[in-house]
């Protein structure tokens, strides 16, 4: 049996169809909307329809933005012939973050998991052979899914369509954190440390 009014039990019912948001947080964020001045739900309400409607898919690297081609493809001092290749839009953003990176991007949009009917068909592998294929002048990839058994599938399944390209792949390393603890380390993540170690 339901204690709220259907108004305020749909307003929770929506905000707990958001990813990582349980009941209780649902009925706080409900209760925050109803208690804001109208001022501010309108802007909540419009900054949604605007994101909804304004933003689209680069038609080069497959990121969310508001303008074709996206700031960092239509970017002179981005290095266009490097090419990294992530799972999801957040991973653009992760990756910005560093400050180190200066090629393009392409997102998949997912990685290949047949246990959830996702093939290579699903994602945005053909259009980055596509991409390769139009520019003779890429000279690497850069593989960045994530470290986890559908993302190193993924990762499998590029490098060996790219190999009769010509043209470089490279994988992201991965293994033990900076300021991470060997004891606390689980064993596949200190094997590709070990995998992936370099000369100092």
């Amino acid at each position: 049996m339901s204690y709220y009014s259907p108004s305020i039990e749909k307003l929770i019912e929506s905000f707990e169809k958001l990813p990582s948001i349980g009941h209780k947080t649902a009925i706080r964020l409900a209760f925050h909307i109803l208690d804001a001045g109208e001022e501010e739900v309108t802007e909540f309400i419009d900054s949604i329809t605007n994101a909804k409607a304004n933003l689209k898919y680069c038609s080069q690297c497959f990121n969310i933005s508001d303008s074709d081609p996206c700031p960092i493809c239509a970017s002179p001092k981005r290095d266009h012939n490097i090419i990294c290749v992530v799972e999801d839009v957040k991973d653009v953003i992760a990756m910005e973050r560093t400050h180190e990176f200066k090629g393009t991007y392409h997102v998949l949009h997912g990685s290949i998991s047949p246990m959830n009917g996702v093939g290579p068909d699903d994602i945005k592998i053909k259009e980055l052979l596509n991409r390769i294929s139009s520019n003779p002048d890429i000279k690497e990839i850069i593989i960045a899914t994530n470290p986890r058994v559908e993302g190193e599938a993924t990762a499998m399944y590029i490098s060996k369509l790219l190999k009769p390209l010509g043209v470089k792949v490279t994988r992201i390393a991965n293994g033990i954190p900076v300021g991470g603890d060997l004891e606390y380390t689980d064993e596949i993540t200190l094997a590709k440390a070990l995998e992936g170690r370099r000369e100092v």
